[in-house]
This record gives structure tokens, sequence and C-alpha cells, in this order.
């Protein structure tokens, strides 16, 4: 089984506001999953979609790929903390506040779904239907 990932480093978003839109899209196949990304309306959504389309193409790239996306499915997706930018707003009367700039490292990975095998019994070549028996009529 074919697994990939792809990692957007110090991408300028906290990791509670990507991981938001990360849960929307975990378990998915890759196709729905960049629909959902495309429609969310988080601007974050974008780079989660960047690195999404980034997995896949690492995942084409693999040796063992069957060559089919439409089996592929994010198998894991996750946002971590990055370094935050520490900045200086003014305040009144000479105060300063502290405003952290935070950043996030967005993590996908993708991976090949197995394809179901269903066995036939030996000699079935076509399941076998249960005669219907008339029921009989109640007395009255």
């Amino acid at each position: 089984m074919i697994e990939a990932r792809a990692t957007s480093r110090y991408i300028r978003t906290s990791a509670q506001k990507a991981g938001l839109v990360l849960d929307l899209i975990r378990g998915k196949d890759v196709n729905r999953a960049l629909a959902t990304l495309k429609f969310a309306r988080k601007s974050v959504a974008e780079d989660i979609a960047k690195a999404l389309r980034s997995a896949i193409a690492n995942a084409q790239q693999k040796d063992g790929f069957s060559g089919d996306v439409d089996r592929l499915y994010v198998s894991a997706c996750y946002a971590n903390q990055g370094p935050s930018q520490k900045r200086v707003r003014p305040a009144p009367m000479g105060r300063a506040f502290r405003v952290l700039k935070r950043t996030a490292h967005l993590t996908v990975q993708v991976a090949e779904r197995a394809e179901k095998i269903v066995p036939l019994a030996a000699g079935d070549d076509k399941p076998k239907r249960r005669s219907r028996q008339a029921k009989p009529k109640a007395k009255e």
C-alpha cells in the first residue's frame, strides 16, 4: 500500500484554526477532499489544498503506485504549531501589549485504499435464488 505525505511549513495562521478545516477532510477520498476545500469559507483552505495536491503528486511518483488517483484517500492530516513572531502594540499611558503572530506547519498524508476482493464459493457462478412457496389461505 502506497503512502505519501506533504508538509507546508510556516503558514501564517494558528494551528487551531487550521485544525478546524483539516477535520473536514480527514478520511475522505482525495477528490471529495479537494471539493470540500474549494468551498470552505476559511482562507487556510487554499494552503491545505495546495499541500493535498502536493501529497497526491508525491504518491504518483512512488514505485508501486497503481496509477488510479481515485483510490487515494486522506489517511492523516494535522497542524503543528510553528514559531510565533512577537510584536509590540502601543497602549495608552506609555504601556505596550505583546502581539503574537502565530504560524503553523500543515501535514497531509494520503494512502491508497486496498482493493476489495469478494471470493466466490467453488462452483457458484450465479447466486442461488430461493423459490417462493405459496402460503396456504386462511380458512374463514
